[in-house]
């Protein structure tokens, strides 16, 4: 049976949709990364909100882990439109789970380099949070009434975010 939802538990949870729900045997982490000195077509890069400038950082982003006995507060979307989630979580893989009570469903789990990047990074003392993105994820827990964790385990930085338009088609 395809999978009916995708599980939100980041900035899916931004856009006020979905209904709150809890994806068993995971914990949610700071864990991924995206190096911010890149420029990727269709992708984003990220500003200093103070100087204009672009930082040589990575940039950290939540995460879910397997963890025997925890559980991850979030949300359950429809999943039409995979290919556009697809496209937009390109430091996750769609990977199926079970949601308490409501079966079978997606959930953006980290790429094993993006994972990498984000513990290298945070190593060097150079994986930051986006200031922006965690008070939108905070936000979107917060309207539901859910309880946002974990904090960051990095700096949180002032940042803009710039969304890089697609290649041309050649």
């Amino acid at each position: 049976m395809r999978p009916a939802h995708v599980f939100g538990y980041g900035s899916l949870l931004e856009g006020g949709a979905g209904a709150p729900c809890r994806l068993a045997g995971h914990r949610r982490v700071w864990g991924v990364a995206m190096d911010n000195r890149r420029t990727l077509p269709g992708y984003k890069y990220f500003l200093d909100a103070a100087t204009g400038e672009r930082p040589a950082v990575f940039v950290a982003f939540l995460d879910v882990v397997p963890a025997l006995g925890e559980h991850v507060d979030g949300v359950a979307l429809p999943s039409a439109g995979l290919e556009v989630l697809d496209a937009r979580e390109r430091n996750y893989r769609r990977v199926r789970v079970e949601l308490d009570g409501l079966g079978p469903a997606w959930v953006y789990a980290g790429r094993g380099e993006a994972r990498a990047r984000y513990e290298r990074a945070a190593a060097a003392g150079r994986a930051v949070v986006s200031r922006a993105y965690l008070e939108g994820v905070r936000a979107g827990f917060a309207a539901r009434g859910l309880g946002f964790g974990p904090e960051p385990e990095v700096p949180v930085a002032d940042l803009v975010r710039v969304d890089v338009p697609p290649a041309a088609p050649s």
